[in-house]
């Protein structure tokens, strides 16, 4: 493809030379590491590294010009092209260079604080369900059929879904579920990605960090429902339990309202939960089937509605979705068991704000007659204020509280667990602090006793721990079934 037919539809700051846009390119890249002979090589304005600087490194591996919405660099010889935003060139010019294959291989996004993991991955169990070949991009995972890749962000840049998606197509496959976190909508890198399907979970206090206010943060997830650039989605699916979901309903695209409350389209009715899983009658247009799953607690309920909406907006019948909510059996880190035969249950989650915490120690509640003990540290370099929220959470539900280190990053554990203490405080609930997370994890699977609940919470899935100097292998499930074993359980 010509380099002006690449850049179709960017704006530029200035125009192309006749002979730079003339040039054929054989692919683009935003790290110069990847960069390979006739690409074009995007470099952008970070936040901690400025692209520019390896500029001259994509030019000797072989790029014909670097886009960029940064100034040409003193001394730099080679082709540069000025656009006005740099993540919303390189969206632009990645979708024309797929051949706009997001109007082939349909796409559904998943947006909201808490839930996005779980309902993406019951989504695509149904599409697969359907016998379809599929795509998925999350937080715990990128997938290509049955290929699983590593995954840096919960969503990548745009030319790697659409290079994603493109792959899937080649592979026989038509449907691609992500999940859109509000930073990816605000920094530009779903910019004019159609979906098809837009689903909203929830929203609670999370990356205060990022967008300062709550209101810009329920602004960047609005712009999934209401997106700067091409057509609403053809389809959201809302939750209309969350009240800031009524801002999300585009007139433009069909509604499915799911949701427990009585004004709800979608909804559940006689639900059962347990520690083997829940069941419940899924109710729609007058239509009911029976759901069961593996997953355990009341929200979700909320999970498997948010993805029941989305099957049924590409018209995958109930018996269907039933299946493939069924087949969903587990999510990694999210409220994932360890079980090495001791006799209180210990489960893994991801949960890293006040509302999820609660959520979660919430289904341990149901799921003992004994205690709860919950463990939980909070992330550095983050929104602090949710930090004495989360103590007083994990404090009010809970029977025992072990405070530790989450991913401190640049900040002090000792700071960041001061922060959450004064939550702690408000109440008379018995806890202990440990900076040493594996320690932590000891003292925590040491208080339990027969018939209580442990709950690992805040890093779920993650299989590192990042410090201040280094990032080091930590696995929360790794570390408790090696401490179960220590303390005499799971050994023949």
């Amino acid at each position: 493809m010509r380099l002006e037919q690449v850049l179709q539809g960017v704006k530029l700051r200035g125009e192309l030379s006749p002979g730079i846009a003339e040039r054929s390119v054989a692919g683009m890249e935003y790290d110069s590491r990847r960069v390979g002979k006739d690409f074009l090589f995007f470099a952008f304005a970070g936040s901690r590294v400025d692209g520019r600087r390896f500029a001259r490194d994509a030019m000797d591996r072989g790029a014909i010009a670097v886009v960029s919405e940064l100034g040409r660099p003193e001394g730099f010889a080679g082709a540069w092209i000025e656009v006005e935003q740099g993540r919303q060139a390189l969206a632009i010019a990645a979708r024309n260079f797929y051949d706009r294959v997001d109007e082939r291989v349909l796409f559904t996004g998943v947006t909201g604080t808490n839930g996005k993991t779980t309902t993406a991955f019951l989504i695509d169990s149904i599409f697969r369900a359907a016998g379809l070949v599929t795509g998925l991009a999350g937080t715990i995972e990128y997938r290509i059929g049955d290929e699983v890749l590593h995954g840096a962000n919960t969503t990548p840049e745009s030319l790697d879904i659409l290079r994603m998606a493109s792959e899937v197509e080649r592979r026989g496959g038509a449907r691609f579920t992500m999940e859109v976190s509000s930073h990816a909508l605000a920094l530009g890198r779903v910019f004019g990605i159609r979906f098809h399907t837009a689903v909203f979970t929830n929203l609670t206090r999370d990356h205060l960090d990022f967008h300062h206010t709550m209101e810009e943060y329920a602004a960047a997830k609005r712009m999934l429902f209401f997106p700067p650039e091409g057509p609403a989605p053809e389809w959201s699916v809302l939750n209309i339990d969350d009240d800031v979901s009524r801002g999300f309903a585009n007139p433009a695209s069909r509604v499915v309202w799911y949701g427990l409350s009585s004004k709800a389209e979608l909804t559940a009715e006689k639900v059962a939960t347990g520690f083997d899983g829940l069941r419940f009658e899924l109710r729609y247009e007058g239509a009911r089937q029976v759901i069961e799953s593996a997953l355990v607690g009341e929200f979700n309920v909320m999970n498997i509605l948010a993805a029941a909406g989305a099957g049924l907006s590409f018209g995958i019948d109930l018996e269907t979705i039933a299946r493939g909510v069924a087949a969903c059996t587990a999510v990694p880190g999210r409220f994932e068991r360890v079980d090495a035969g001791q006799p209180f249950l210990v489960a893994v989650d991801y949960a890293h704000t006040d509302d999820a915490l609660r959520n979660a120690i919430q289904v341990a509640r149901r799921l003992t007659s004994g205690r709860v003990i919950t463990l939980f540290g909070c992330g550095g370099d983050r929104d602090r204020t949710k930090r004495p929220l989360m103590g007083m959470a994990a404090a009010e539900l809970s029977d025992f509280v072990v405070l530790t280190s989450d991913n401190p990053r640049s900040e002090d554990p000792l700071d960041i667990m001061n922060d959450a203490m004064v939550g702690i405080r408000r109440f008379d609930t018995p806890n202990v602090a440990e900076p040493d997370r594996g320690k932590a994890i000891r003292l925590a699977l040491q208080e339990a006793r027969a018939g209580d609940v442990v709950l690992l919470a805040g890093k779920g899935h993650e299989t590192y721990q990042v410090l201040k100097d280094r990032t080091i292998d930590f696995d929360d499930r790794e570390t408790a079934w090696a401490v179960l074993r220590s303390l005499g359980y799971g050994k023949s």
